[in-house]
């Protein structure tokens, strides 16, 4: 028996050197505290600080996440990103031809799915119409305008699509679409693009040259689907319009969420942002004290449209060769994935309605959520001696544990220094300053959880009053409010409840209900939503049928 213990006892001591032999460094970089540029100042660390009044880290952070997503560029339709991309070689796109057995030879419009393209697929009940598979050649150089910048609406959707092409906007021709892809095209000529990507109901690319970098895979005279938008109320006509719209909408919802539409790869080393202070000065007055929804690049000054075209320019024209290598989209995601569902979580038990008899045992649990986000970032040397932690009134103490968590995502990228593009920079400091503010609120939470005696691993000596925790619980319910909000991650918009196996949960959807010609008199029995009502401005997502008979 002794031998066994000994024998036990030099296993543990050979296992545990093995293990601190395994955690050596693979490098000699210092901890994320002491990377240049980070400061390791703890003064700096302010829980009660919150981020500017004019800071838009956080919506270039959120509009760069949801790049080529159809649920959030639903949702915010005003467009604010350019970013360059390729479509890769082999990729299908797909062709209605409004007339005729001919096939284009020049500019035209193209869909990633034939479900969007047969919508224009024109012809007689007697003929049919014909439909156009195409495959990509050779990799296709392309501009994406983000938001819902194929709807045609006055409001601004297709602003950042103006500048490129006529260094200013034209809201009235926002319908005068001829025009605007050959002066696309021609700007795009001087830059080696073929084509630019826009979302209408489902992603959609304006192509220069047909007879350029794809190949036909197939030209077949289908049966019309007799498929109409109706001007005044913008409603499908035609016998099965209502199923060809529904399934219109049902293949975009396949690239709601993240990864979004992969058969086009964006260069996030390149990407303008007009939420780039920097780069677009004069929009900073013109979003203060607006919400998100009523954000517009209208009012920018010449300069920063001249700026603007530089910018992107330089970067259709810089190698790839030169860029940092860093997979941006993974970047965002991971913020994303770590976060959303334990803040909703946290958000959820906040609103529960308990009695007094439940509602230290629930701030415990809630404590207990604060804990496990922070716990990688808790720095043991931070924490203070379980005596004293009620006894101190501030949460300063916290600053090391909030230090840890905001820089951990950034600092071996902010650890390369020069060899980011700027584009590269300002995601940089996107994800800094989402996650500064993400931390700062959650580290407050958890600070204010132990000083106020609900955390378990600090008991107090006496369980504190109810009205105590009540309040503790409703600064919680504020801060952890106002953060999402803050946020505003389109991951958190859903229905709610979860649609059922016969439906799918919708977004009111561009053409579907827009007036295209001149005010609609609103039919109240419609299945669309009225496009002169709130629920157009601000989106709300509810289920719809997926099978006869459809509401929308």
């Amino acid at each position: 028996m002794l031998f066994t213990k000994k024998a036990a006892a030099v296993w543990l001591s050979l296992a545990f050197e093995r293990v601190l032999t395994a955690q050596t460094p693979l490098s000699s970089h210092a901890p994320s505290s002491f990377y240049p540029g980070i400061e390791s100042d703890l003064g700096q660390w302010n829980l009660d600080e919150g981020p500017g009044v004019n800071a838009t880290g956080h919506l270039v952070f959120e509009t760069a996440n949801s790049l080529l997503q159809h649920w959030a560029n639903t949702r915010h339709r005003i467009g604010h990103t350019i970013i360059p991309g390729t479509i890769p070689v082999g990729t299908l796109l797909y062709h209605g031809v409004l007339f005729g057995p001919h096939l284009p030879t020049a500019m035209n419009w193209v869909s990633v799915e034939p479900d969007h393209s047969i919508l224009f697929c024109r012809g007689k009940i007697e003929t049919g119409c014909w439909h156009l598979t195409l495959a990509v050649t050779r990799p296709m150089k392309v501009l994406y305008f983000d938001g819902n910048s194929a709807a045609k609406i006055p409001e601004g959707t297709m602003d950042t699509q103006d500048l490129v092409a006529w260094s200013k906007m034209k809201p009235e021709w926002v319908w005068n679409e001829r025009q605007r892809i050959r002066d696309l095209c021609k700007w795009g000529q001087k830059h080696g693009v073929n084509g630019f990507v826009r979302m209408e109901m489902n992603f959609e690319i304006m192509i220069c040259n047909f007879t350029s970098h794809m190949e036909v895979v197939s030209f077949l005279n289908i049966e019309t689907t007799r498929f109409y938008i109706e001007g005044d109320t913008g409603l499908p006509v035609g016998p099965d319009a209502v199923l060809h719209a529904f399934e219109s909408v049902h293949c975009a919802s396949w690239r709601e969420n993240y990864p979004g539409e992969t058969r086009i790869m964006l260069d996030f080393s390149e990407l303008v942002s007009f939420y780039d202070t920097a780069l677009v000065p004069s929009l900073v007055p013109r979003r203060a004290g607006l919400d998100r929804g009523d954000h517009r690049v209208g009012g920018i000054s010449p300069e920063d449209i001249e700026r603007v075209q530089d910018r992107l320019a330089q970067a259709l024209a810089r190698p790839p060769s030169i860029t940092s290598g860093i997979d941006w989209k993974t970047v965002l995601r991971v913020v994303v994935d770590r976060y959303a569902s334990r803040l909703e979580f946290i958000q959820h038990l906040l609103n529960l309605s308990l009695d007094d008899g439940s509602i230290f045992d629930h701030a415990q649990q809630i404590q207990r959520q604060l804990r496990t986000v922070l716990l990688p970032y808790t720095v043991f040397a931070a924490l203070p001696p379980n005596t004293s932690v009620t006894a101190n009134a501030t949460n300063s103490w916290a600053a090391p544990v909030f230090r840890e968590c905001a820089t951990s995502q950034a600092a071996s990228i902010a650890y390369r220094g020069t060899s980011l593009t700027p584009s590269e920079r300002l995601l940089l400091q996107a994800v800094r300053e989402t996650t500064h503010e993400i931390c700062r609120v959650v580290t407050k939470m958890w600070a204010s959880g132990m000083n106020s005696g609900v955390d378990a691993f600090y008991p107090p000596e006496q369980r504190p009053e109810v009205d105590h925790i009540h309040t503790l619980t409703g600064e919680w319910k504020e801060d952890v409010t106002q953060l999402i909000s803050w946020l505003d991650w389109s991951v958190w918009v859903k229905c709610r409840p979860a649609c059922g196996f016969e439906e799918m949960c919708y977004l009111p959807t561009w053409p579907f209900g827009f007036p295209t010609t001149r005010p609609a008199q609103w039919d109240s029995g419609s299945l669309w939503p009225d496009p002169n009502k709130g629920e157009w401005k601000r989106l709300q997502p509810k289920c719809i049928r997926r099978r006869e008979p459809y509401s929308f």
